[in-house]
């Protein structure tokens, strides 16, 4: 297995982080949020259809990887037998899934985003191990590749992407959760200045109860905010107990206490005082690979409520024949089509703009980090919607089982209580739902983005009727005036909240996380509706049509809900004629004519029952 995967990265040509385009040329780059001013030529997205032979073998090897090796010992890792879950970590070192980001020159394959998350993807079927593995590849991982020095990627980074050492990232304290700068473990710098002395304690650190190498964040003097490298058997390291957890049991949560741990003082990471550039550019990859990760579970457990509802019996028919459950099974593979376009775009997306990169440069991993951020309004996006996705599908599992979806002899049980803890981690699905209308709005201030302007232009279309005319000769003319239409949604709402708070704006949380929803269902309909389109010449008629269903039954949703969340906010936002304009200009602005709605979700369920898996 090793070596397949060592030939995939000798092999694929893609150490400069550059996603592969059967086109053979690049798409142009986008900035952040510039999805909601302009329309994005369905050429130019990324989509699962893209993947090379390369990337396929990576995503087949995570497969193989799960099947044989996780699922057979999957009851004796919710035990948390003692060792299991390390010499897991070593066989997926072993099988090169915990290098795939790690540099050539260290050992690593280097590979693109695109292999990256979907080796994520394939893994969430893991369960509880999924979430030790992107502990450890993630968020344990970059930290040292991103912002290592040479000598402390020698000295760590073969063991960490190998598996010989498990890591784990150590940012949340007891008095510090979503604000992760205001924790308080502190570190002094001994008399003779050739140690750092940590003092605190941080919790809920997956992989905590096994990790030997942790990236903890304290205060110098109380008040630089830096990253440490800190070693298990460190003086002064203690780990606490296994915390009882209500889901994700196969994985270790403990709590981490420094009591004057001593830390050589070359075990700075990065500058001192840049603790924050750190922690939180890190946590932008980690949430759109947290997206891939948890599509991955809900494919899984898709395929269990699907199979179920085939085998279970009621009034002498399979339930899977009944409406009530079709519609189930319909609506959430149109989600996921939706879930998995996005994240995948996402990715091209990145390694889009990381290709225009050189790799010799000086200071490179400090661009690919930029290069990142640029995209960190779409990073939480994808954390926020593919998380619920998920919630909404082992929701509708543990509904299909009926009775026996409360009872731990199925699996639905256990899908439903580990999917909980992500819209937890990663930060909360609150904490990004306030970033993503913030961020748009600060860089719209920075005057990076025209926002200003396109919501006077939207703001100008509510005061005349729309002359325009559908194609008939584009299948997804209806999808595509629609969209165009939520994104106004968004300027008409965001303009009329600056208007009446300006920079107060920041403080109105209500408002930001309705402004939110309509970003995030525009994202998503977006991606299905490009992925749908570029996709359509290289499919059969019958992968066409479901492809088209998911599309309509993702639009009708994702309009729906954008109507309610932009209702919710013009209310917050004016009052008199103004909210009479906005609701009237909501109401426009998100009519869709679902023609053929009742059939497109039967025929997706058809496929569903079918095949006992998410199609397309």
């Amino acid at each position: 297995m090793d070596q397949d995967v060592m030939t995939v990265g000798q092999s694929s040509g893609q150490s400069s982080g550059q996603t592969p385009r059967k086109e053979g040329k690049m798409p142009k780059l986008m900035k952040g949020a510039e999805y909601l001013l302009a329309a994005v030529p369905a050429a130019d997205v990324f989509t699962p259809e893209d993947f090379t032979e390369e990337q396929r073998a990576i995503a087949d090897t995570t497969v193989a990887f799960v099947k044989d090796e996780v699922l057979p010992v999957f009851e004796r890792l919710e035990h948390q037998e003692p060792g299991l879950a390390v010499s897991l970590i070593r066989k997926a070192g072993e099988a090169g899934l915990l290098m795939i980001d790690a540099p050539a020159e260290y050992g690593g394959l280097d590979l693109d985003k695109v292999t990256s998350v979907l080796a994520a993807d394939r893994m969430g079927a893991a369960g509880a191990f999924a979430v030790s593995y992107s502990a450890h590849s993630g968020i344990g991982t970059l930290p040292l590749i991103y912002y290592g020095t040479a000598a402390q990627k020698e000295r760590y980074l073969g063991k960490i992407i190998t598996g010989e050492w498990a890591a784990a990232y150590c940012l949340t304290e007891p008095g510090a959760g979503s604000d992760a700068m205001g924790g308080t473990t502190t570190a002094t710098l001994s008399a003779d200045g050739k140690h750092y002395l940590l003092d605190g304690t941080k919790q809920f650190i997956t992989n905590g109860g096994f990790a030997q190498l942790f990236t903890v964040f304290a205060k110098i003097d109380r008040k630089h905010f830096t990253a440490f490298l800190v070693e298990r058997d460190f003086e002064g390291v203690t780990i606490g107990p296994e915390e009882k957890k209500l889901g994700i049991k196969g994985s270790s949560t403990t709590s981490v206490i420094l009591e004057g741990a001593k830390v050589p003082v070359e075990n700075v990471l990065g500058e001192i005082g840049k603790g924050h550039k750190i922690a939180f550019n890190v946590l932008n990859v980690g949430r759109f690979k947290l997206g891939a990760n948890v599509n991955g579970a809900a494919r899984a457990a898709l395929a269990v409520g699907a199979a179920y509802a085939n085998q279970r019996k009621q009034f002498g028919v399979p339930i899977s024949s009944f409406g009530a459950m079709r519609e189930k099974l319909a609506d959430r593979a149109a989600d996921f089509f939706a879930s998995e376009s996005l994240v995948f775009r996402l990715a091209g997306m990145i390694d889009d703009r990381l290709a225009t990169i050189p790799k010799d440069q000086p200071r490179y991993y400090e661009a690919v980090q930029a290069g990142i951020e640029e995209y960190a309004i779409e990073c939480a996006i994808a954390k926020v919607f593919c998380s619920e996705m998920l919630a909404d599908v082992v929701d509708d599992v543990v509904q299909i089982h009926g009775g026996y979806g409360f009872t731990q002899e199925y699996a639905a049980e256990r899908y439903y209580r580990d999917e909980r803890i992500n819209r937890i981690f990663e930060g909360t699905n609150e904490i990004n739902r306030l970033l993503i209308p913030g961020t748009i709005l600060r860089r719209a201030l920075k005057g990076e983005l025209p926002i200003a302007k396109e919501a006077m232009k939207a703001m100008e279309g509510l005061m005349s009727p729309s002359l325009d005319e559908l194609d008939p000769a584009d299948p997804f003319a209806a999808e595509k005036a629609t969209l165009a239409n939520l994104k106004k949604v968004f300027l008409v709402v965001s303009g009329a909240a600056v208007q009446r708070f300006g920079e107060k704006l920041k403080d109105e949380q209500e408002v930001l996380l309705a402004l939110a929803d309509v970003a995030i269902q525009a994202f998503a309909a977006e991606s299905a509706l490009l992925r749908a389109e570029k996709t359509a010449a290289g499919r059969s008629e019958a992968s066409r049509a479901l492809a088209a269903a998911a599309v309509k039954v993702f639009t009708f949703a994702a309009s729906e809900k954008v109507a309610s969340a932009a209702r919710r906010a013009a209310f917050f936002v004016a009052e008199g004629d103004l909210a009479t304009m906005l609701l009237g200009g909501i109401r426009r602005y998100t009519k869709y004519d679902a023609s053929g709605l009742l059939a497109a979700k039967r025929l997706l369920a058809d496929a569903v029952v079918a095949t006992e898996k998410v199609p397309l």
